[in-house]
């Protein structure tokens, strides 16, 4: 299959093309400058030069060439919106396959770090986190593509962790850099379910495979409180673990940051395992805690990583 990855130089996106280029596919990805070019070609994949704001035409261009379009950018509210509603113009009518990666924080609650009950399968009604309504309103544009002579789905998985993420663990690591101590938002109970990078690969393998005209599914294999989090992270470094208010927390992480450390973001992957025949290889996140690329967060005046809803 000839596969054109849309944010093949980001982290979820360029190990996807990654693993798809290993199980054979012919693998395109998008390159906006030069050295991300000569990077997509050095790993085997085909660089397409363009990018989502002058250059879109480009990538509708090398999309219609496709046989299956991936969008795993992360690009802001009004690319992604005008980006996916493109592909959608671009393919309808193709047969073409189009799915778009989303993630858990489109079902994101405000709870300032309280637990939250609620937990979410693929067909279950939710209110949209407001900072994410673009992302949502662009998964219901994708879905709604299906029997327009596209197939077209969405992948929506929890919080991805694995080599090189900028997580919840790297973020408390950074928050020991900027207090001296590991921390956590409220009591710390609220929980974002997370899934390992090759565990969404592989969903992302088997809804190209199998998926179904305008499917959703989740990626999702485990829950770990925020605060268990702060207290493993502690006991590796020999510091406390520390309770913030969302003001406190604000000036740590700033203001999006701490507010993706106070939400609960809780889904189940009822469709992608009985449907797909999906199953997590990797349950544990903690297993994470003492790398030696996290325990370096912890020192002084580290930037702080991209996030994303």
């Amino acid at each position: 299959m000839n596969i054109f990855v849309i944010g093949a130089t980001g982290f979820v996106g360029g190990a996807l093309a990654r693993h798809l280029s290993a199980e054979g596919h012919a693998v395109t990805g998008l390159a906006r400058t030069g050295s991300a070019a000569a990077d997509l070609d050095s790993q085997g994949i085909t660089p397409v030069t363009g990018d989502l704001d002058e250059h879109r035409g480009a990538v509708m261009t090398a999309a219609r060439t496709a046989d299956a379009v991936v969008y795993a950018a992360q690009a802001g509210p009004e690319q992604e919106t005008a980006t996916v509603q493109d592909l959608v113009r671009a393919l309808t009518g193709t047969h073409r396959t189009l799915v778009l990666l989303s993630g858990n924080g489109v079902l994101a609650q405000r709870t300032a770090g309280a637990w939250s009950p609620d937990v979410f399968a693929e067909d279950d009604p939710f209110t949209p986190e407001p900072l994410a309504a673009y992302r949502k309103a662009a998964e219901d544009t994708v879905i709604a593509a299906a029997g327009n002579g596209l197939r077209p789905m969405v992948v929506r998985p929890g919080l991805i962790w694995g080599p090189g993420d900028h997580g919840h663990v790297s973020m408390v690591y950074r928050s020991v850099a900027a207090t001296g101590a590991a921390c956590y938002v409220g009591e710390g109970l609220n929980t974002y379910s997370h899934v390992h990078i090759d565990d969404v690969t592989r969903l992302f393998s088997l809804a190209l495979e199998k998926g179904r005209h305008g499917g959703l599914y989740h990626a999702v294999a485990g829950e770990i409180p925020n605060r268990w989090i702060a207290e493993c992270v502690a006991a590796d470094l020999g510091v406390t673990a520390h309770s913030l208010t969302p003001e406190e927390a604000t000036g740590v992480w700033g203001e999006f940051g701490a507010l993706v450390m106070a939400v609960s973001a809780r889904i189940r992957a009822v469709r992608a395992q009985r449907d797909l025949g999906w199953q997590p290889r990797h349950t544990d996140m903690l297993t994470t805690i003492g790398e030696e690329r996290l325990r370096r967060l912890a020192l002084p005046q580290t930037p702080v990583g991209p996030l994303s809803l």
